[in-house]
């Protein structure tokens, strides 16, 4: 079964964010009002070929702690969809 899944990995709250501090004070310079506290964090996608929906968040959980992510700065959630079957796909 395939499922596609979407990950969503954040600086840890009250950790240094360079990217976010920098975005933040270019929305002041271009004077736009009522934005503050930016965090950049990475956005990720991926298939992923399993089972079931239980096998498939035990993968992405192992990939996201081995690979994706860093704890000591970073947190991470992510979502599972089930994979529509598409014209194009490959069986």
């Amino acid at each position: 079964m395939k499922f596609r899944v979407e990950i969503k990995i954040k600086p840890i709250d009250g950790m240094l964010d360079p990217a976010g501090r920098t975005a933040s004070k270019a929305v002041k310079t271009i004077n736009i009002k009522g934005i503050d506290d930016i965090r950049i964090g990475k956005f990720i996608t991926m298939n992923v070929d399993a089972n079931d929906e239980k096998s498939a968040e035990e993968k992405v959980k192992k990939t996201c702690e081995k690979i994706l992510f860093n704890p000591i700065m970073e947190s991470y959630t992510f979502e599972i969809k089930k994979k529509k079957k598409m014209k194009n796909d490959k069986i």
